[in-house]
């Protein structure tokens, strides 16, 4: 069945691109649009053609559901389809609106002409997947817009506004109205003159361009050291200066499909999938209605509690904080003010968007003046005693059908649903902080939470911008559970002789944003001594170096205490070895018993890597995590894991399971710390004897 429709128009043939949602260029589409090309140019009535998209889009590049499939390199292809446009006796005028994006982008420059709607959404954005244009964009861009915007644009693969490239050659006309017409308009003016200009035939920018390009190369080498495609796209521009343009192109597209094999663009391109995959609730149909969000309620101020204020309040959501104390709210309202008039500074937001967002949250500490709100998050202190108070008075408050809604990063949310008569409508949302930062949004599918509440929370977690990922009830559910493994390996390793910042170093240097260290010095070193306390009563068999209570014993709490792993000066987050740590360290280390020996940076990063994989099995068998591209997501949003390398799930498989599990024995040998945790998880084991990856 043909994706694209054909209607003349007078003298003018409309050719309308329809393959929902953004008309991906998928094998059929690109067959019925050369049909309809070969249709107008063998019609004696049509003197010229209109390219355009149905619905929502022009066009948003390859159709990714054919990606890695046959159907991505069927004739005709997308080359085809351009030098079909290219070459053709009859102008083709390019009409475009909403999204024209990588192969969208690429189709509209090989036509004769093109009108934008001054709102469309441009950009070629390979580079996000680790590639670079693949069907000419690298040398026919930068023949239709100065060089310095054409780099900007393929190096950095964000949208730009058509609006944007008014007085260059990119676009004939901008229009506010109806695009469609105004092609129409132009078609037919063009189709008297029988004009078909091409871009591939105009000159490259000359002045300065090679020392301009030399420079660009230099510098995005350095910012994005960790992904080879913005560097190649310079490269793929720079060849276009001593090649034909043929040639040109085809050396360009040698250098798309080299990219395609590299680790980074299989890691990117894994990441963008799985964020699409983690949207989707299995036993939860997509077209389950979900419950109105109007209004919004956050139980308590603190740092947790202002920063999801602020997420409802940038989505245009009304939210009402509560807070016991007076002292306590005014503080809260004033940091959220504070952060707000940060960003207005800094040009992220308007003064006047600022000030719109602070007037659509309210501060109250009276329990009756939420009872209205179509969610509540409670965002108290990490205690059950705690969460039964505010439950039990939220069961008491909030309307029928109201979702209560827990922001606890490793309690049970199903007994905290039993502290009201409907945990139908309990859920727990675990916010990252900074909360009005942090991407990751952790929802916690407790045993009774209903079908329509998890749906209505997933789409919520759009409209807040987060990436929501399913979570089973379980201590620490997928990221705090796992991260805990990770923390114990890197105590460990300071018993056997590491040393905070080399244990930090090896990992930033593998990728992570931080290092196990730093992080705890970040984010309190008394919440994961708190934990440890809870856990030497509820699980007394797992043990952990003490090095950490000893640090919290003497007050060493982070950054907000000046000093932590490392010591801080005042006003700055400059992480500085200290020596009094180091000799804590090392006095505790001859308590045990134990004599130092030399760990390398690999062994460092392996434990700490493979403690998250095994961890990460073990919820995968036990159903908490949905799929193992889950928790990939879980760790490239929430725990700094670096996207170049696609989440500890995905990197254990590019490092093939069966070496993984021979890497864990070598770990399971060292007496010290907790030689049975190494013991690999039978999901592990039997993924491994039958040559499969946790991915597929």
């Amino acid at each position: 069945m043909s994706e694209a429709n054909y209607e003349a128009r007078g003298s003018v043939a409309v050719i309308t691109m329809d393959n929902p949602p953004v008309n991906g260029l998928g094998s059929a589409l690109r067959t019925g649009v050369v049909d309809g090309l070969r249709k107008a140019v063998a019609d004696p009535a049509i003197k010229a053609i209109v390219l355009t998209g149905a619905g929502r889009a022009f066009s948003g590049g390859a159709d990714i559901r054919e990606f890695n499939s046959p159907k991505a390199l069927a004739e005709p292809t997308l080359f085809t389809m351009i030098r079909v446009i290219e070459d053709l006796p009859k102008p083709v005028v390019a009409a475009l609106h909403a999204i024209c994006m990588g192969g969208g982008l690429e189709l509209a420059l090989g036509c004769h002409y093109r009108v934008a709607a001054a709102d469309t959404q441009v950009a070629l954005p390979e580079v996000k997947l680790g590639l670079i244009p693949g069907a000419g964009g690298t040398q026919r861009l930068p023949r239709v817009v100065p060089l310095d915007v054409a780099v900007n644009v393929i190096v950095s693969g964000n949208p730009v506004k058509a609006a944007k490239f008014k007085g260059t050659k990119l676009f004939d006309e901008i229009v506010d109205g109806d695009v469609v017409a105004a092609a129409v308009a132009l078609a037919e003016k063009v189709g008297v003159e029988g004009r078909r200009p091409r871009v591939r035939d105009l000159p490259l920018p000359a002045e300065d361009a090679q020392a301009f390009l030399q420079f660009s190369l230099n510098t995005v080498k350095t910012v994005a050291r960790n992904f080879p495609a913005p560097a190649k796209a310079i490269e793929a521009i720079q060849a276009g200066y001593s090649l034909p343009f043929d040639a040109a192109v085809i050396n360009e597209r040698q250098i798309f499909l080299s990219l395609m094999q590299t680790p980074e663009s299989k890691s990117l391109r894994h990441a963008f999938f799985a964020e699409r995959s983690a949207s989707k609730i299995p036993d939860v149909p997509e077209d389950t209605p979900v419950r109105a969000i109007r209004a919004a309620a956050v139980i308590g101020a603190g740092t947790m509690g202002g920063g999801i204020a602020m997420n409802f309040a940038n989505a245009g959501i009304p939210v009402t904080v509560l807070e016991a104390r007076k002292e306590a709210l005014d503080k809260g309202l004033a940091t959220i003010r504070k952060n707000y008039e940060s960003s207005a500074k800094k040009g992220r937001i308007s003064a006047e968007e600022a000030e719109k967002r602070m007037g659509l949250i309210t501060p109250t500490m009276d329990y009756a003046s939420i009872g209205q709100a179509d969610i509540v998050v409670e965002a108290v202190f990490e205690d059950m005693d705690v969460k039964e108070t505010v439950f039990r008075k939220l069961d008491e408050v909030m309307k029928p059908g109201a979702i209560l809604s827990s922001n606890t990063s490793t309690l049970d949310v199903d007994r905290i649903a039993s502290f009201t008569k409907r945990p139908g409508d309990v859920i727990g949302t675990h916010f990252f902080s900074p909360a009005n930062v942090m991407k990751l949004l952790e929802i916690v599918r407790g045993a009774k939470t209903a079908p329509d509440v998890l749906a209505t929370t997933m789409k919520l977690s759009k409209a807040l911008k987060k990436t929501g990922v399913i979570a089973g009830v379980c201590d620490g559910f997928i990221g705090n559970r796992m991260i805990e493994q990770y923390s114990r390996q890197a105590g460990f390793m300071l018993d056997e002789g590491a040393t905070p910042a080399q244990v930090d170093k090896a990992v930033e240097k593998f990728g992570f944003a931080m290092g196990p260290f730093r992080m705890g010095d970040l984010a309190g070193n008394d919440i994961g001594w708190y934990i440890r306390k809870r856990r030497a009563v509820e699980r007394p068999s797992m043990n952990y170096s003490k090095t950490a209570d000893l640090l919290c014993e003497m007050g060493r709490f982070g950054q907000k205490t000046g000093a932590g792993w490392y010591r801080y000066e005042t006003g700055r987050r400059d992480a500085m070895a200290d020596p009094v740590v180091d000799e804590m360290i090392a006095t505790y280390r001859k308590q045990i018993g134990l004599s130092p020996r030399k760990l390398s940076d690999d062994e460092i990063v392996h434990r700490l890597v493979f403690s998250l994989v095994n961890e990460g099995a073990k919820l995968l068998e036990e159903g908490i995590a949905t799929r193992a591209s889950d928790i990939d997501m879980v760790y490239l949003t929430g725990y700094g894991f670096p996207l170049h390398r696609g989440g500890p799930m995905f990197y254990a498989d590019q490092y093939g399971l069966y070496n993984v599990i021979g890497r864990m024995a070598e770990f399971a040998a060292n007496p010290h710390g907790d030689p049975g945790f190494w013991t690999p998880a039978p999901l592990l084991v039997r993924l491994a004897a039958e040559g499969k990856g946790f991915n597929g």
